[in-house]
């Protein structure tokens, strides 16, 4: 009885894990649906931060000058250059935790933390790594809102999840500092529970801060922001759903 009831337990936590994945993905997809059918709210998003100013005799005449002013604000510059290192510390950190924990412990050393630790590390490689840098922004085609006719550029603009771009290199589909951001979100898991709150909550307050700056400063379009910082999420609660669901079949074996 009691082994049966371990059993159901577990099956319970996978299928709620499943769950949040799928409803993850769900909402991932449905935000593009609505980003690429209306893409008014990328336009609108960019046009409440863009500074519009006269043309000089040397601009086109149907050209559309003016600025995103705090793409050059000091106090964003400087942001952003801390903000940017931060997931590279954290990666630093958490393999500093493989090591001491293979240095105390030997074969021992795959503790729970340490399987979550390594479980991050893997969301982190397949999401911002593969996904976002490798294929998304490579070959998305998508120009930042700062390229674009309408802001002041010289290439159209195409909606999120449109391959029709012209950009060729680091591209604006998806934002790859918004996934960081994301996964940043993701480690508040790997916390004690008691620190969860302390800790967690500037961890998700930054997490937030870091792809709002990204629209702010015409970088990325606002679908390029959010799809990108749930990209992380969604990749993260789907390796949680491989992990558990192969613990639970050695288990069961």
């Amino acid at each position: 009885m009691q082994n049966y009831a371990g059993s159901w337990i577990k099956s319970a936590r996978i299928s709620t894990t499943v769950v949040s994945f799928v409803s993850l993905m769900a909402l991932w997809w449905a935000l593009l649906y609505i980003f690429y059918t209306f893409p008014q709210i990328d336009i609108a998003a960019a046009r409440s931060v863009f500074t519009p100013r006269g043309c000089t005799v040397h601009d086109a005449i149907d050209k559309t000058c003016g600025i995103f002013g705090l793409e050059t604000d000091p106090f964003f510059v400087a942001a952003r250059t801390v903000l940017l290192i931060l997931p590279y510390v954290v990666v630093a950190g958490l393999l500093g935790l493989i090591v001491v924990s293979l240095w105390q412990l030997g074969k021992d050393w795959k503790t729970p933390q340490v399987k979550m630790v390594l479980a991050s590390l893997l969301s982190l490689a397949i999401g911002c790594g593969l996904l976002v840098n490798l294929l998304l922004k490579e070959f998305g085609g998508r120009p930042r809102p700062r390229d674009t006719i309408l802001f002041g550029g010289n290439l159209d603009f195409v909606q999120a999840g449109s391959f029709a771009g012209k950009c060729l290199k680091n591209c604006s589909f998806v934002s790859g500092e918004a996934s960081s951001a994301g996964w940043l979100l993701c480690l508040i898991l790997l916390l004690p529970e008691r620190w969860r709150l302390p800790v967690g909550f500037p961890v998700a307050v930054i997490s937030i801060v870091i792809p709002t700056m990204r629209v702010l400063t015409g970088a990325h379009y606002l679908s390029d922001a959010v799809l990108g910082w749930l990209s992380s999420v969604v990749i993260f609660a789907g390796v949680l759903v491989i992990l558990e669901t192969l613990h639970h079949r050695r288990d069961a074996a």
